[in-house]
C-alpha cells in the first residue's frame, strides 16, 4: 500500500511540472506575437491562441497541451508503475489549470483533459472528442462544447469499467467547469462569443 501511495505522489508530481509547461505562452513568444496574457481573454489555451490570428500556433498549441497530459500518463507508468498513470493524468491537468511558473494562473484545461483522456481510457477520449465537435457544429459555441465533453466522458469510462478514472475525470471537469464561470455566464445571457468571433 506504501509503494502504491509513493508511485502515486510521484506521478502526480510528475504530471503536475509537465502540465504547468505553458506552450501556448511560449509557443506565441517564440513566434514574435506577444505576451498571450495581455491578448483577448489572456487565457493561455489555444482558444486564446487563435485570436492572435495565428491558426498554426493555436492547433500546435492545442496539440501539445493535449499530448503533455498524455506523456505524463505514459512516463509515469513507465517510471513508477501502473498505479501513478491516472495520478500523472490528473496531476497534468491540475498544472494546466494552476502552473506554479505564472502564479497559478493557467488555462482552462480542456485540451489537457482530453490528453489525459487519451492515456487512461481511449474510449473516453474518443467520446470527449465527438461531443465536443457536435455540440460546436450546433452551438458554435467552444466553450459551451468543452463543458459538455468534460461532464459526458468520464461516463464512458465508469461503462467500461473504469470507475476510478471516471470518479477522478468527474472531479476534473468540475474543476474545468469553474475555470469556465465567466463563460457560463457569458452563455446564460447570451454573450459569449462564437467560435470564429473574438
Amino acid at each position: 500500500m506504501v509503494g502504491i501511495s509513493y508511485g502515486a505522489a510521484l506521478g502526480l508530481a510528475l504530471g503536475y511540472l509537465l502540465g504547468s509547461i505553458p506552450f501556448g505562452l511560449i509557443l506565441t513568444r517564440l513566434a514574435g506575437a506577444g505576451d498571450l496574457r495581455t491578448i483577448g481573454s489572456g487565457n493561455i489555451g489555444a482558444t486564446n491562441v487563435l485570436r492572435t490570428g495565428r491558426k498554426g500556433l493555436a492547433a500546435a498549441t492545442l496539440v501539445l497541451d493535449a499530448l503533455k497530459a498524455t506523456f505524463a500518463v505514459v512516463l509515469a507508468a513507465w517510471a513508477f508503475g501502473p498505479e501513478a498513470a491516472l495520478a500523472a493524468a490528473a496531476g497534468a491537468i491540475l498544472g494546466h489549470l494552476y502552473p506554479v511558473w505564472l502564479r497559478f494562473r493557467g488555462g482552462k484545461g480542456v485540451a489537457t483533459f482530453l490528453g489525459g483522456l487519451i492515456g487512461i481510457a481511449w474510449p473516453a477520449a474518443i467520446a470527449f472528442a465527438l461531443v465536443w465537435l457536435a455540440v460546436a457544429a450546433v452551438t458554435r459555441y467552444s466553450s459551451a462544447a468543452a463543458l459538455a465533453a468534460t461532464a459526458v466522458s468520464p461516463l464512458v469510462a465508469l461503462a467500461i469499467g473504469l470507475g476510478e478514472a471516471a470518479l477522478v475525470f468527474w472531479t476534473l471537469a468540475a474543476l474545468v467547469w469553474f475555470k469556465h464561470s465567466a463563460n457560463i455566464g457569458r452563455l446564460l445571457t447570451g454573450s459569449e462569443p462564437k467560435i470564429g468571433r473574438g
